[in-house]
């Protein structure tokens, strides 16, 4: 069977990905105040929808509805798996918001990637230089580090660890489920162009949440709370559109490894986010033991995603 392969344009890869891990840590904290008015489902299919009807009218203008004729059943059968993903990731994150930290959250989500890399390494395989094994090495005992920090905290009170280990339960499920989306998606562009892939997900997502959703609610938001599910619903174009094209151009083993980077930001964010108000999130409490695994996952990012280009190009 034929497999995927990068277009080779590195730069425009890394550009991409970096966009969509800014967009992946400023969205827990959005995500965190908007739940205070709306229920996980509801907040998620209305994301969806946003998407699926900006991402409808998008390609339609372009021409691009053509590209479902003729798509062979097993391609379908992929397409319908990974919006199942996709849409599971989606809504266990959002459970593991509620119950942890922004930033343990995102901390926790990095597992995504890292079962990405793995998988690209296994199924496309990806080539990969020793110092890019240890580069991975890195990360997962930075994030080793930053997890052992963030749950000598939490079991400080038996009900902040009880909700560490139920909100940590969902992420991890979170992440399994967006492994197996990402890399689906990277074999179906032999045969569509991502932004086809995404619509059929927003689509399917949208049908499949509705029973379950209450529109209701998005009439009662005040305008904090309707600014932060605006933000949610355009995080949503922008990231996914952003990695979907960094995996057209780039190894899904070297974007895993930018994404990497996604829980320093979201503690920039959350930071930064407490010093211009106070009231809208609560701060972070990481010790030296934390900073230092944050530390190391930056090294072995930029170990992973950037040894070894000289002998790509």
């Amino acid at each position: 069977m034929t497999m995927h392969q990068a277009s080779g344009r590195w730069q425009l890869g890394l550009m991409l990905a970096l966009v969509t891990a800014a967009c992946w840590a400023t969205l827990p904290v959005a995500l965190k105040i908007a739940l205070e008015s709306l229920d996980p489902i509801t907040l998620t299919w209305f994301r969806f929808l946003v998407a699926a009807l900006v991402m409808s009218a998008w390609l339609g203008l372009r021409g691009g509805l053509t590209q479902f004729a003729g798509l062979g059943r097993r391609r379908w059968g992929w397409l319908t798996i990974a919006a199942l993903m996709l849409i599971g990731n989606y809504v266990f994150y959002l459970l593991g918001v509620q119950y942890t930290t922004p930033a343990n959250a995102q901390l926790l989500i990095q597992l995504a990637p890292l079962l990405m890399a793995i998988g690209g390494i296994v199924i496309f395989r990806e080539s990969y230089r020793p110092g890019q094994w240890l580069g991975l090495a890195i990360i997962a005992g930075g994030l080793a580090l930053f997890f052992r920090d963030q749950w000598t905290g939490a079991a400080a009170t038996p009900v902040a660890s009880s909700s560490y280990v139920l909100g940590s339960a969902f992420v991890l499920i979170a992440a399994i489920v967006w492994a197996a989306y990402a890399l689906l998606q990277k074999q179906l562009l032999l045969r569509l162009s991502s932004p086809a892939i995404l619509l059929f997900i927003y689509v399917t997502a949208a049908v499949v949440l509705l029973p379950f959703a209450h529109p209701a609610q998005l009439l009662t938001l005040d305008g904090r709370h309707a600014a932060m599910l605006a933000y949610c619903a355009l995080n949503t174009l922008v990231a996914y559109g952003a990695f979907a094209e960094a995996l057209a151009h780039w190894q899904a083993s070297r974007v895993s490894a930018i994404l990497a980077t996604t829980p320093l930001l979201c503690l920039a964010t959350v930071a930064g986010v407490h010093a211009l108000a106070p009231s809208l999130v609560a701060p972070e409490h990481v010790t030296l033991l934390g900073y230092a695994g944050a530390v190391l996952v930056v090294v072995g990012s930029a170990m992973s995603s950037l040894l070894g280009q000289r002998t790509s190009r």
